[in-house]
């Protein structure tokens, strides 16, 4: 038997079985797999590895998308990680490549995928607070959102999943420098039922301007110090949980 003499739910099946590519290369042979390929329902999950794997046309975007996951573990996350004003020419350059691909997808995420359920981006340095608030706004049903190693995420982002996130279960921010800790117990007293977890975020020393001197980045730390230790005091005092 020729395989496109199986039926659809068969053909369904066996795509199912496949990656991205194996997919995109089996539609390619005819029109009857080519349909098979563009059924939204065979794309509930998609994982991307690196942000070039974005620009592909081997996956379909559409309201069957639950699940999405960009990490992006090579050795050029440390590049996108530094402050524009701290990095060099050539590390400009490396940047420059790719930096609008993972704010786009996410834009075309926010137009095609209502009903996604959880999404985790890590290693993603050129995503901002506008970019994941923006899919909280469009994408109403998220219940697990898992940010690691994004640098620009702010507590901007933290007031957004208060207001925005109201489906949210999860919440998971790890190695995310400029996130505080006040920031943090704001959205643990504000949303409780939300697991909160932040492993080297808010302990992390965050980016200092170019204009601020040693004294005033002594005096900010100091600050900071300070801020966590009062925090801590209070969910001592509370009997909460650390968040």
């Amino acid at each position: 038997m020729h395989i496109t003499q199986l039926n659809r739910e068969c053909l369904l099946h066996l795509f199912s079985f496949l990656d991205k590519d194996s997919r995109l290369s089996l539609s390619l042979t005819c029109l009857h797999l080519r349909d098979v390929f563009l059924e939204p329902g065979l794309w509930p999950l998609l994982r991307f590895h690196s942000p070039g794997e974005l620009n592909k046309c081997n996956f379909l975007l559409g309201t069957s998308l639950r699940y999405l996951s960009i990490c992006w573990y090579s050795s050029r996350v440390k590049v996108c990680n530094v402050e524009d004003w701290m990095k060099t020419t050539f590390q400009k350059d490396i940047c420059s490549r790719h930096e609008g691909l993972v704010s786009e997808f996410l834009a075309r995420v926010c137009k095609t995928c209502p009903n996604l359920i959880s999404l985790t981006l890590a290693g993603c340095g050129h995503i901002t607070n506008d970019d994941v608030v923006a899919v909280l706004r469009s994408c109403t049903t998220l219940r697990c959102l898992c940010l690691e190693n994004c640098v620009r995420i702010t507590d901007t982002l933290l007031h957004g999943i208060v207001t925005y996130g109201s489906a949210l279960r999860t919440v998971q921010i790890d190695f995310c420098r400029n996130v505080t800790q006040a920031g943090l117990q704001m959205v643990a007293s504000q949303r409780p039922a939300i697991q909160l977890s932040a492993d080297r975020s808010a302990g992390m020393i965050p980016d200092c301007p170019p204009q601020d001197s040693p004294r005033d980045r002594r005096l900010r730390l100091s600050q900071l110090r300070e801020a966590s230790r009062t925090v801590r005091g209070t969910l001592r005092g509370t009997g909460s949980g650390t968040v």
